[in-house]
């Protein structure tokens, strides 16, 4: 029996919520799914723990007590649930349909872009393809917030996509960390945005095991030394852009019945968006069912804007980012693309729309 997707819930727990809800004026209504702490803190600092999802934190509980004895629960990411489109939905408050930044690599005019490295086939496309016409929306309500961050992100092209406006306060090191956070909210500032992306990058080339685990352990202890550096009446909140899945090397290249409809692929292995030749969409997706539906929700474009996997509101020049079909396996397997590779065969991965991948923590100290 095929399970069912976790959806996002972008009117109510949900990653793009947060910072609206943050920044919003005291007299606005409090979200529910908020933690009431972080409501009548003076001041709230906001922790993406980038990979991080609910479900690995809950099996880990002994690893991360500092994580594990904090008040809160799991709340959606969006869709796909990757770092580019979930960090821009944090930022910004906005859906992946809004803000238009859709995924790991989207198609822009015919070209594929990886959003994290702002490259096509052709090389670097800062000139080609803007960072602020790609997506036009300020983020944080267009306050200037400080953004503690790993220093190397500072003026990339995806930065500038999704944090343009911030003060950037680089780190170099992950000790560095609660030291800005504690200088930042003695300054007076109201809001702090923090970023560590550790978990992420250990679970894709390690997997779970030995080396999670003691990733974990090291966040672990950089939450309980954040929450040192807090002043009187400052509250951590804590949350994620997505969850992982143990993938390794159950790589699946689409059968040839539906690549022979297929001109070029975008998205990433466990969102992978099928581009179908002129004329072969109707084959492509039925093709795509036949061969893929017994690992993966394979839907059309138009399916999948209907049922609002990325929000109630997709603009015409938006969906054009997004391909004609899409595998998004439920299996704990993933798509290969040729033209999507790297280094190394990535362990654990995430896009897809199972619980494991969609959902992440939102915890607030008391």
């Amino acid at each position: 029996m095929t399970p069912q997707p976790v959806l996002p819930d972008y009117t109510g727990g949900n990653v793009r919520g947060i910072v609206p809800a943050l920044l919003a004026p005291a007299s606005a209504p409090w979200p529910n799914w908020m933690p009431v702490a972080a409501h009548t803190a003076s001041q709230v600092v906001l922790l993406v723990l980038d990979g991080l999802g609910w479900e690995q934190l809950a099996e880990r509980s002994t690893i991360a007590p500092t994580l594990s004895g904090m008040a809160g629960g799991p709340i959606t990411t969006v869709a796909p649930s990757t770092t580019s489109t979930a960090l821009t939905s944090i930022a910004t408050g906005l859906t992946p349909g809004e803000h238009g930044l859709v995924g790991y690599r989207i198609d822009v005019a015919g070209e594929v872009m990886n959003v994290l490295r702002w490259h096509t086939s052709a090389g670097d496309a800062r000139r080609t393809i803007e960072p602020r016409r790609m997506q036009p929306f300020a983020p944080f309500l267009g306050e200037s917030v400080p953004v503690v961050s790993r220093a190397e992100l500072e003026g990339t092209a995806f930065t500038e996509a999704h944090m343009r406006g911030s003060k950037p306060r680089g780190w170099r090191s992950v000790s560095s960390i609660p030291v800005v956070v504690n200088d930042l909210l003695r300054s007076g500032e109201r809001f702090v945005y923090a970023y560590y992306d550790g978990i992420d990058k250990i679970a894709h080339e390690r997997g779970f095991g030995p080396h999670y685990d003691a990733e974990l352990r090291l966040a672990d202890r950089l939450v309980a030394d954040v929450l040192d550096a807090l002043p009187a009446g400052a509250v951590l909140l804590v949350t994620a852009d997505h969850g992982q899945v143990q993938v390794g090397d159950r790589l699946v290249t689409p059968h040839a019945d539906v690549l022979r409809h297929v001109r070029y692929q975008s998205g990433e292995g466990r969102f992978r968006w099928l581009h179908a030749r002129p004329g072969a969409h109707a084959d492509l997706l039925d093709a795509a069912r036949l061969h893929h539906g017994d690992v993966a929700w394979v839907h059309s474009r138009a399916e999948l804007i209907e049922a609002g996997w990325f929000g109630p509101l997709v603009s015409p020049p938006v969906a054009a980012r997004y391909g004609d079909v899409a595998l998004v396996p439920f299996e704990s397997i993933s798509f290969d693309d040729p033209d999507d590779s790297g280094p190394f065969v990535l362990q654990c991965r995430h896009g897809s729309l199972t619980s494991a991948e969609m959902l992440v923590p939102l915890l607030a100290s008391s």
